[in-house]
């Protein structure tokens, strides 16, 4: 009888196995892999985000066009000594004049306006890459999740075949006798379970590749690439240097200072009066002569000395450099914190998917030997199968949960683009 029951276990395996074998195969003849960076390119070219922060650079350039520009000038006319008493009712000593005003500027204000539309060109290259870094991050955990979700499918419907072999054998205890059928409905009740954990995880699977989908903005064709989720780094001990200069974080914020310091240049060269010069003509309509006239105009900083501006961009440059300050500690901290935290679930991916699952899955094994043999219970068995699908998703979510932090961390260390790119 216990050779019997050993073989109809064996052929049951033989027949799970082909099948997953065949599932392979079909899944690999669908299309080619649909990888991380797949994801992620489709990704940039759909996302709202990525959209504004290009509007935002093609605006900041548009700036720089505005701020180069020099003031338009003025055609100005007027008539005099007309519409009067005496001689000059009507318009028979008018003096009519046409001239130009030309608004010059100085103290540097076309220069200081250009340098703050250069910072702020260089601040919008900067926003457009830190979008790009979020996206991937974002797309990265819909990726995970999704081929997370994938594998727990894979460990789901293992463990219902597990549950529907250990079933069969129950049955055959009981029909030979050698078991109280209460060993069979304890299956049963077991195979039930199982079977609702495999839906569930087919419904969890198929919504976390629908989002994915959805954040990519097209429907995701073929296999996504499973191994992606066991690649580990090898076991590290000891602190790890922080570096936050040179991040997207750091870039952003000196950025800030840049614009702040061409503000309070800007607001300097405001201090120094433009001047305005006019050239003109002047007809006199008595002797039908012509002559020239010129003016220039100089405003009196008498209210408006500019003092206020420069005290006020002043400030604004403290206030930035006080901000960068504050984002060299959060940036550092922030590196410490992601470093550590993907030490940690890399350590506990390793052991969950390594010694954990290796120590579980034999346990499993020597129980199902033992309980086919009668030298265990069926309770030892189910208490084996259930610590071993335990430990696989725990295997997975530790894998899951190292895939997330290291691609946080990437985008906190992040570089910034050299200027200009």
């Amino acid at each position: 009888m216990h050779r019997i029951i050993a073989a109809f276990l064996a052929a049951t395996s033989c027949v799970a196995v082909a099948q997953a074998q065949e599932n392979i195969t079909a899944q690999q003849s669908v299309g080619a892999v649909f990888t991380l960076d797949d994801a992620v390119a489709a990704a940039g070219g759909s996302a709202p985000a990525a959209d504004a922060a290009q509007a935002g650079i093609d605006a900041a350039r548009a700036g720089r066009t505005v701020a180069g520009l020099r003031p338009n000038p003025t055609v100005q006319s007027q008539v005099e000594n007309v519409v009067g008493s005496g001689p000059y009712g009507g318009f028979r000593q008018a003096e009519t004049t046409v001239g130009v005003n030309i608004p010059i500027e100085l103290g540097g204000k076309r220069s200081a306006r250009i340098a703050v539309a250069d910072a702020q060109s260089n601040r919008a290259v900067l926003i457009a890459a830190i979008t790009q870094a979020d996206i991937r991050v974002q797309v990265t955990a819909l990726y995970i999740d999704a081929i997370a979700a994938e594998r727990r499918v894979v460990t789901a419907r293992d463990q219902l075949r597990i549950a529907q072999d250990a079933l069969n054998a129950a049955k055959v205890r009981v029909q030979a006798g050698r078991a109280s059928p209460i060993e069979e409905q304890r299956a049963d009740v077991a195979r039930l379970n199982a079977q609702a954990g495999a839906e569930r995880a087919a419904r969890l699977a198929d919504a976390a590749r629908a989002n994915l989908a959805r954040r990519i903005g097209k429907p995701i064709v073929g296999p996504l690439d499973t191994a992606a989720l066991d690649l580990l780094p090898p076991a590290s001990y000891g602190p790890n240097m922080v570096e936050s200069a040179g991040t997207l974080a750091m870039a952003a914020a000196d950025a800030d200072l840049a614009i702040a310091d061409a503000g309070v240049q800007l607001a300097k060269s405001q201090r120094v009066p433009d001047v305005t010069v006019g050239p003109a003509l002047r007809r006199l309509e008595v002797s039908k002569d012509i002559a020239a006239v010129f003016s220039v105009s100089i405003p009196i900083p008498l209210f408006n000395s500019g003092r206020a501006a420069v005290a006020q961009a002043s400030a604004e440059r403290s206030r930035a450099e006080a901000q960068r300050r504050m984002t060299a500690l959060d940036v550092e901290q922030a590196i410490t914190d992601a470093q550590a935290e993907a030490d940690n679930a890399a350590t506990t991916a390793r052991n969950a998917s390594g010694p954990a699952l290796v120590a579980a899955q034999e346990a499993a094994r020597i129980a199902r030997v033992g309980y086919r043999e009668g030298k265990f219970g069926q309770l030892d068995l189910l208490d084996a199968e259930r610590t071993l699908a335990d430990t696989r998703v725990a295997a997975i979510d530790a894998l899951a949960s190292y895939q997330n932090a290291k691609a946080r961390l990437q985008r906190l260390t992040a570089p910034a683009p050299a200027q200009g790119n």
